[in-house]
């Protein structure tokens, strides 16, 4: 990631200023507009488990042949899976969609 088109968080982490937002976009229809945003030099893909499109972002990020430390993936926890145990889990099973061993931000949605 390019220095100059990220923002150094608090904790030293790049996060880009710019990303593609997936809300609405289905499972199978969210590749060809990853696959573009990446051709277009994005980096940043912004999902959430209530958007069910979570597998295909992680399927079409690895198929892009991009590091994932080259990537920034934000999720979101959904209302009905908030308190402590619960986001914890929400978060497992995130990653598991994802295929991912982390996420770079997960937001209270």
């Amino acid at each position: 990631m390019d220095i100059d088109s990220a923002r150094i968080l608090a904790n030293g982490v790049a996060m880009p200023r710019l990303g593609l937002g997936v809300y609405k976009v289905g499972e199978e229809e969210v590749v060809q507009p990853i696959k573009w945003a990446l051709e277009a030099g994005y980096r940043s893909i912004d999902t959430a488990s209530f958007y069910g499109n979570e597998a295909g972002v992680g399927r079409v990020l690895k198929e892009s042949g991009l590091d994932r430390s080259q990537l920034f993936v934000t999720s979101k926890v959904w209302n009905s899976e908030q308190g402590y145990c619960e986001t914890l889990a929400a978060f497992e099973r995130s990653l598991l969609r994802f295929g991912f061993d982390y996420l770079d931000l997960y937001l209270i949605h």
